[in-house]
């Protein structure tokens, strides 16, 4: 059984692998080099043409 140790006071070496087993799992992708797509922020049509403007 290993004895507990606050993480302020571990190592660096023991708190680098204990945020790394901590950290979420991209399972092979690489963030890097994913891309997400443009989303145009508005639209210029108008929305109902066939009302009109009173």
């Amino acid at each position: 059984m290993e004895k507990f140790v606050p993480y302020e006071k571990m190592s660096k070496k023991a708190r680098k692998k204990l945020d790394a087993a901590k950290r979420r799992d991209w399972n092979g992708l690489n963030p890097v080099t994913r891309v997400a797509e443009q989303k145009q922020k508005y639209s210029r049509k108008i929305k109902h043409p066939e009302r009109e403007e009173i």
